[in-house]
């Protein structure tokens, strides 16, 4: 019971940064003190780290345990937003970089880790149940992080900062899997 809290929460700051970040990123550095377009050059980042990662992920990354895949992508927003913090706009590429990047295996490991944690005996019912949560959250994610831009600005980024890092830390307290070996497929 407690492993499906802990992923279900992984899995619901995972949703709600991604879909936060997709509505809300050409402001967010704008925020930042970006120039409009600037901002766009730099959220064109994103998608094309989120393609290369899990093309990655086909190749010489696919030997990697899925729990040890998702709390490295899981540590790359929060570590992002730390150097965007730190070295302000310069700096935004590589936040978007790190998000992209952290963002396109999250997107794989919320169906591989449900696998290789509970293993396939009702899958679809498990992956109903952890996706819940995630799914509330990311349909409110666009009006509260838009409200927390009106407020705070830039600092926002320090709420994307703890929702990421309290997912990381979710995963990280989750138990290794009995088996690491990645199903056939």
């Amino acid at each position: 019971m407690l492993t499906t809290v802990l992923l279900s929460f992984a899995f619901m700051t995972s949703y709600f940064l991604s879909t936060a970040m997709a509505s809300h990123l050409p402001r967010l550095m704008q925020s930042a003190g970006m120039s409009l377009a600037m901002a766009v050059a730099v959220g064109a980042i994103v998608g094309p780290a989120q393609v290369s990662i899990r093309l990655l992920d086909l190749g010489p990354l696919r030997r990697v345990a899925p729990l040890r895949a998702a709390r490295f992508a899981a540590l790359a927003h929060p570590l992002g937003a730390l150097v965007l913090l730190a070295g302000g706009a310069p700096f935004a590429p590589v936040y978007a970089l790190m998000y992209g990047l952290g963002n396109g295996i999250l997107a794989v490991s919320r169906g591989a880790l449900p696998l290789a944690l509970f293993g396939a005996q009702g899958f679809g019912a498990r992956q109903g149940l952890l996706s819940m949560p995630g799914k509330l959250a990311q349909a409110g994610a666009p009006l509260l992080f838009g409200l927390a831009l009106d407020h705070w600005g830039s600092a926002t980024l320090w709420v994307s900062f703890g929702v990421g890092a309290s997912g990381w830390l979710a995963l990280m307290c989750l138990p290794r899997p009995r088996s690491t070996a990645i199903p056939a497929g």
